[in-house]
């Protein structure tokens, strides 16, 4: 292991040494690294398990423990995560979103901030000023992204356009409409496809962002945000129409089975996350045969993201080789390992493009990664509030699901944003 420059802040580091006595397994000879995570199924346990190949070819005196929790998307982690946290009892390293979803382990004094580590691994270079910047919390960053996912991706059937006379995907909000109604009319086809209500929190996101613009919709999640607007109303009444064009059944579907319906042709839209791409795959779908995607309407040039990012706990038992896997995960040669298999890009933006040439999604992903685009954080997927706006915004959708009153809605989104 190499001898590192840098270390925690003072505080940090004594609350290690108490910590390090109740818990955690270590024994604070940094022979061993405790990684925590969710990723148990299909390309994220590929991903993972190449980086730990990786991590132990590399570091053969250091013990790898996969510490991941199976089930819930993440919540039966999290959970048990919150246990361990709160008994003093920290892994070494934990998987979270970055961005607001880190908030609450922040203020509760959980997490180390890795400012020295950044510097030292040259990760604000490597990493887009923006992208560190939303990750930044009072002045700090606090997690290491490993990739970036997309939110904001319309995946569509090129079969049922043609059938309803549809010539290109739309571009807009309003042409999104238009093109649900005339799907509507010409074909038998679902319109818009999604599945449970957070499906629906996922498509609201892109509608704000289409309806409203990239600044305005990244300021809506600012304290003191106004979201009692005529431009709030607007977007909000076009997501109103467009969720008129869904399937009655989707409560009782998950993401997988919304996009599933685009690939087979009963659907001719879904507003769903780049991880589809993957399941396309596992599917057999064609690219631009079975499903073709497109930026949602009104967002062309703008990346919602959200990434995954692993960080350095206070008291972790084994800092030391913490911080070696920490060095690989934000490594260019880590994240070219890691996100081919995922199903996602780099967070960096040197990553090799050949590494993901085998992926007509990803290799076009990256280049637009790469370009420099505008930067919006995926509410839903943690980034831009904390769990408590998160969960009042959810709330929020779910009423609307029943009563349909988008009045109510805009009223409760102003009660949740004035509550922050």
């Amino acid at each position: 292991m190499r001898a590192r420059r840098w270390s925690v802040a003072a505080g940090a580091l004594g609350l290690a040494l108490v910590a390090s006595g109740c818990g955690g397994g270590g024994d604070g000879g940094g022979d061993r690294v405790e990684v925590f995570s969710w990723w148990t199924g299909g390309g994220e346990e590929a991903g993972l398990n190449a980086l730990i190949e990786r991590f132990e070819d590399e570091n053969p005196d250091i013990e790898f423990v996969n510490a991941a929790v199976a089930g819930g998307s993440g919540t039966n982690a999290q959970a048990v995560l919150e246990g361990r946290l709160q008994s003093q009892d920290p892994p070494d390293s934990f998987q979270g979103h970055a961005g607001a979803e880190l908030q609450d382990y922040i203020e509760a004094g959980y997490l180390s901030p890795l400012d020295d580590f950044f510097e030292e691994q040259g990760l604000h270079d490597a990493l887009p000023d923006q992208l560190v910047e939303q990750i930044t919390y009072d002045g700090s960053v606090y997690s290491v992204p490993v990739n970036i996912h997309r939110s904001n991706v319309m995946w569509y059937s090129p079969a049922v356009l043609e059938e309803a006379g549809i010539e290109a995907p739309p571009q807009t909000p309003e042409e999104l409409v238009e093109a649900l109604e005339t799907v509507a009319e010409e074909t038998d086809a679902i319109p818009m496809a999604v599945g449970a209500q957070w499906t629906v929190d996922h498509l609201l996101e892109s509608v704000l962002l289409g309806s409203l613009g990239t600044d305005a919709y990244n300021a809506l999640w600012e304290p003191g945000a106004d979201w009692d607007t005529p431009e709030v109303a607007a977007a909000l009444a076009t997501f109103d129409r467009i969720m008129e064009h869904t399937q009655e059944e989707s409560a009782a579907e998950d993401w997988q089975e919304a996009a599933r319906r685009v690939a087979d042709g009963e659907a001719a839209f879904n507003i769903m996350g780049d991880w589809a791409a993957g399941y396309f795959d596992e599917l057999g779908a064609v690219p631009g045969e079975d499903y073709d995607w497109a930026a949602s309407p009104g967002t062309e040039g703008t990346y919602m993201w959200l990434s995954d990012s692993f960080t350095l706990p206070v008291g972790a038992p084994n800092e030391e080789a913490a911080l070696t896997w920490l060095e690989l995960v934000g490594s260019r040669e880590g994240q070219d390992i890691f996100n081919p298999l995922k199903g996602s890009i780099p967070a960096r933006e040197d990553a090799d493009p050949a590494n993901y040439a085998d992926s007509p999604y990803l290799e076009s992903a990256l280049a637009e990664w790469q370009s420099g685009p505008e930067l919006a954080g995926s509410f839903w997927h943690g980034v831009t509030v904390g769990n408590r706006w998160k969960n009042d915004v959810d709330t929020a959708v779910g009423l609307y699901l029943g009563d349909g009153d988008v009045e109510a809605l805009q009223d409760a989104l102003v009660t949740a944003a004035r509550a922050e």
